[in-house]
């Protein structure tokens, strides 16, 4: 089966009218998604809110106006057609605005059958407060749970960005019978470049899927300056955003990364049936120990829980105020 990843930076400035913007990123990422059919991908998957800026840097609320519904809205529809006309699976992570249940705004990747038709949606289960990720100030925790999309392509998830530093959130995928799990992300240098390669790595090796690390490019600028609060001067700029999206395997392997500076289209060869071999090899699943961590998260998240500490008598005291 063959897997494609796209990464790619906006293309106007984020001052042009909003609707100027997402049209010029429809055009750039409609010649990489006809690009990667072309290629004769099975699945492709776009990079996190690839539609707009990554503007929640700002803590502006009118970058809301990006938010859009999950069928019917322009993003979505533009996905279904090009899906359809490729006979290929598309994960499009989009900024949805909920318009059942009073507009809310959401953090969701779309999960799009080859014949255009929306499988299913996931929302983003962990929300950063760290750095100049202000997205709590437009969204919160998504409330799907992990859900394997039963696919053309093979059973399929979405770990959207901040999602990867939760080992149990990689964990939550596997117990429901993913065999790749998609990583869409926009991160930043500054802040994430070091984990970026372990990361992705760890979860493929740790759960015996494949993992499709994929995050945007650039530097982009805002009009109006923003703080996060963390002693920084003020500053209109969030980035660079690293590229480098990569495809880990389960038994280790990966491919090389994208480039770090500029668009780009990563295709790969990946054989499932890796995910049974690897786990008839080393056996995670049949070693690992889920009634003991149930009983541990459980009464971890009691209120009278108490940590299972066995301390050495010859330590002083610790009432002892002498020390």
């Amino acid at each position: 089966m063959k897997v494609a990843l796209i990464q790619h930076g906006i293309v106007l400035p984020t001052d042009a009218p909003f609707a100027e913007q997402r049209a010029a990123i429809h055009a750039r990422v409609s010649a990489l998604l006809d690009a990667a059919g072309a290629a004769g991908a099975d699945v492709v998957c776009l990079q996190e809110a690839w539609h707009l800026p990554f503007a929640f840097c700002t803590r502006e609320k009118h970058w809301c106006a990006f938010a859009e519904p999950v069928h019917g809205g322009p993003s979505t529809l533009l996905v279904q057609a090009l899906a359809r006309k490729h006979n290929m699976v598309v994960v499009s992570p989009i900024l949805e605005r909920d318009e059942s249940h009073g507009d809310v705004v959401w953090n969701t990747a779309v999960v799009v059958s080859g014949q255009g038709t929306v499988i299913g949606t996931h929302r983003k289960n962990h929300i950063p407060r760290v750095g100049d990720f202000n997205e709590s100030t437009y969204y919160m925790e998504g409330d799907t749970g992990h859900p394997v999309f039963e696919t053309a392509a093979g059973r399929i998830s979405v770990n959207i960005c901040y999602g990867r530093h939760h080992p149990l959130n990689w964990l939550g995928f596997a117990l429901n019978g993913a065999e790749i799990v998609f990583n869409p992300s926009a991160t930043v240098g500054a802040l994430s470049e070091p984990m970026w390669g372990v990361e992705a790595r760890n979860a493929a090796i740790a759960n015996s899927y494949f993992v499709c690390a994929i995050n945007r490019v650039g530097t982009e600028n805002f009009p109006n300056a923003f703080t996060s609060g963390d002693g920084q001067p003020a500053h209109s700029a969030f980035g660079p955003f690293y590229g480098s999206s990569y495809v880990a395997a389960p038994d280790a392997s990966r491919t090389p990364s994208l480039a770090r500076h500029k668009d780009g289209l990563l295709l790969a060869e990946v054989d499932l049936n890796l995910c049974r071999q690897v786990k008839d090899h080393w056996g995670f699943q049949m070693t690992a120990r889920y009634p003991m961590y149930r009983d541990l998260l459980t009464r971890y998240c009691s209120a009278d829980f108490a940590a299972q500490t066995i301390r050495d008598p010859a330590l002083p005291d610790k009432t002892d105020s002498s020390f």
